[in-house]
């Protein structure tokens, strides 16, 4: 974690430069240089342990040029300027450039704040750490029922009076585990853990501070119960320093560094009359200059944002939209989407009885196989109250109990949907797909890939690419 002070220094010293001689160029793709050093980051990234389709350096290089290919077409098409694609890019630096700082004095003041409010509200008073075992009794209880809590408590308070004070503590966690209404507590032997001032109801707190460690009070009654207390320690409220770790450790689970990191910008670009933006940027290209690790991640993700931004525009989305292109996609490798065996096509049908069954069989006369499910709903679930339910799709054997019960006559038990004991099935059972619909997340993601594969051939053609083998080979794979 890098501290202010780097970055206020390097603010007032200005931006280095990297040397490049001992990071050689490893390819040009439309003319922008590539560095050993972001390539390796690349492939050592996702080519690490655990990966299951590995590559060797050779056959990562024409990938990332492919990569870097879709980055230059996002560039040329500008979409590194559209306001929601800086606004995403604005968003990271802002990120990285939070992650990188902190504040140590912000986080001590905040420490110490922390600490004095936390004294102030135990008020000089001592820490306790005690136990406890609850009768639980209604503010409203009947006379009986008070009387029977009263009981109860002065019995188990009977049972530990006679107890050696050696052996209270024991006795006293295992009276708590099986006689405690403190479901929480009872089952650490009633242990409260560590209180003070303001933390627990007022008759329990009175009753609790007045007593010395090791010992056990009386029964008393509270607005919730009867309770018998037994106070294992109590000491002084620690200075500062004795809590300062925890209190660190509490305030950076919520979020401090981020914090002091925004606290940090605010005061500088007050002080130095600037935008929180322009300081962002300015920090971002310091932290850029001088950490290698953070300065690749940053590229991917610059690039990465792009990449699909364009290939979504250019490829994905016009894909989804191209039903005769997939269709004609479909038919060219019908071959390859054939099915090992039949599947129904239709829908399954749960009606209230008989007759809404009747009425659904003839909603659906004449209608198209993907207006089954819409022509029976629509006709007959007219109110509040659904008479008839549907299940569309395609059904091998396997998929729905009901479908292998009555399309593929297997020996199987109907299972209705509850309110709905009439079952049917409407559709038609077919050897193999009709058209790309039938299996349309296949061909679509095959079809994606296959206009994917000639976008990209397109763009080896628009933008010129230089790969430099020698630099290749001495990329370090770790």
């Amino acid at each position: 974690m890098k501290k202010i002070a780097v970055f206020v220094a390097s603010l007032t010293m200005g931006l280095s430069v990297v040397a490049q001689t001992s990071d050689p160029v490893i390819m040009k793709v439309n003319g922008k240089s590539i560095t050993r050093s972001e390539f390796e980051y690349s492939f050592n990234k996702n080519n690490s342990d655990g990966v299951v389709d590995k590559k060797t350096v050779e056959e990562y290089v024409p990938l990332y040029v492919n990569f870097k290919l879709k980055v230059a077409e996002a560039e040329s098409q500008r979409l590194d300027t559209l306001s929601s694609i800086r606004k995403e890019l604005d968003g990271f630096k802002e990120q990285a450039v939070i992650g990188a700082i902190v504040d140590s004095a912000y986080i001590e003041r905040e420490a110490r704040k922390t600490y004095q409010a936390t004294a102030e509200r135990f008020g000089g008073q001592d820490l306790l750490t005690a136990s406890h075992i609850l009768v639980l009794m209604r503010q409203d209880a009947t006379n009986e029922q008070q009387a029977a809590a009263k009981v109860r408590i002065d019995s188990i308070y009977q049972v530990l009076k006679a107890v050696p004070q050696a052996q209270l503590p024991a006795k006293f966690a295992e009276m708590a585990q099986a006689k405690s209404d403190d479901t929480g507590t009872a089952q650490r032997g009633g242990a409260l853990g560590q209180f003070g001032k303001g933390m627990m109801i007022p008759d329990f707190e009175n009753a609790a501070y007045a007593l010395r460690a090791g010992e056990m009070s009386a029964p008393f009654k509270s607005t919730v119960g009867y309770h018998i207390i037994y106070m294992t320690e109590r000491h002084p409220f620690e200075p500062y320093e004795y809590h300062r770790d925890k209190i660190i450790e509490f305030l950076e689970q919520r979020g401090i560094k981020e914090s002091s990191a925004y606290a940090y910008l605010d005061s500088v670009s007050m002080q130095r009359g600037i935008s929180k933006d322009v300081l962002v940027n300015e920090l971002y290209q310091n932290l850029m200059e001088k950490d290698a690790e953070q300065r690749n991640l940053s590229q991917e993700y610059v690039d990465g944002t792009l990449m699909y931004e364009v290939t979504k525009k250019d490829v994905w989305d016009k894909a989804q939209k191209d039903t005769k292109g997939a269709e004609a996609y479909f038919k060219a490798n019908k071959k390859n989407y054939a099915w090992d065996a039949p599947r129904f096509c239709g829908i399954v049908i749960h009606a209230k009885d008989d007759a809404v069954m009747k009425a659904a069989k003839k909603a659906l006369k004449g209608v198209a196989e993907d207006k089954y499910a819409e022509a029976v709903v629509g006709a007959l679930n007219t109110d509040s109250v659904k008479v008839v339910r549907v299940e569309r799709g395609i059904f091998k054997m396997g998929d729905n109990v009901n479908v292998d019960k009555l399309v593929f006559k297997q020996n199987k038990k109907q299972i209705p949907m509850s309110g709905y004991p009439v079952i049917d099935v409407y559709g038609k059972k077919v050897k193999a797909p009709r058209t790309y619909q039938d299996v349309k997340s296949l061909v679509m993601m095959d079809f994606q890939n296959e206009e994917e594969r000639l976008w990209v051939e397109g763009l080896r053609k628009k933008y010129p690419v230089e790969v430099f083998d020698d630099v290749v080979k001495t990329v370090n794979r770790h």
